[in-house]
């Protein structure tokens, strides 16, 4: 392990904290997704609402902003409604946020909107005929889902899903202004310590590179993967 002035274990730790937060957030954000175009695909026009008001609020703000709401800003609503129950009901409670739960459910909810994009668009690429044909087949909801649907959109979804990755992982970064340990805010406080931010940051950013390339090539694969079979040029 490179030591880089006795900051290269703390480095390591920061970096296996971003990953970790990386794809607990990733997981998040493919559930919320998934909710969201079912949303907003649904009959339901109280769901539709809901789903298109996330959306288009949370694409619309910067990541930084919705990072220091939800930490700061959540921690201030929690404190006054702490205030309330001691005052009114003499309950003593307090809720300390944490920052890496507050950046996996910050990025989680961020990149959900954009999965939500992702996936509703990937449904509407599958064929309704194909639908259809399973139902027709006695195929219930449910397996019309699984059997059908799912396979198919996923093909269609996977280069969203991926760009969406990319990015996320990037997104991680910003955790490292509301106090969470990472790679970012280790070699930060190690440049200003040493004065030496090029010996810090290009390790930081490598790992970074080498995060997004090998990524990269799974998304490939799993692409391909979901190809298998189509003829290039269809759908």
């Amino acid at each position: 392990m490179i030591d880089l002035k006795g900051y290269g274990p703390q480095l390591a730790e920061g970096a296996v904290v971003t990953i970790e937060l990386a794809l607990l957030s990733l997981l998040l954000a493919l559930f919320l997704g998934l909710t969201g175009a079912a949303a907003k695909l649904s009959a339901s026009r109280v769901a539709r609402g809901v789903a298109t008001t996330y959306t288009t609020i949370v694409r619309g703000v910067p990541d930084l902003v919705m990072m220091l709401l939800f930490y700061y800003g959540g921690q201030v609503l929690v404190n006054g409604i702490s205030d309330l129950l001691y005052e009114h009901y003499e309950i003593d409670w307090f809720f300390q946020f944490d920052p890496f739960i507050s950046g996996v459910l910050t990025i989680g909810l961020i990149f959900g909107a954009y999965m939500a994009e992702t996936f509703r668009g990937a449904f509407l690429a599958v064929e309704a005929g194909q639908i259809e044909a399973a139902r027709a087949y006695g195929f219930t909801r449910w397996h019309t889902f699984r059997r059908v649907m799912a396979p198919q959109m996923m093909r269609h979804a996977l280069p969203g899903i991926g760009n969406n990755w990319q990015v996320l992982l990037k997104t991680t970064a910003l955790v490292s202004i509301i106090g969470l340990t990472d790679m970012v805010r280790v070699a930060e406080e190690a440049a200003k310590a040493e004065r030496s931010p090029f010996l810090f940051f290009i390790p930081v950013a490598a790992v970074y590179l080498a995060l997004t390339a090998v990524t990269e090539l799974f998304i490939k694969w799993l692409d391909r993967r979901a190809n298998v079979g189509v003829v290039q040029g269809e759908g």
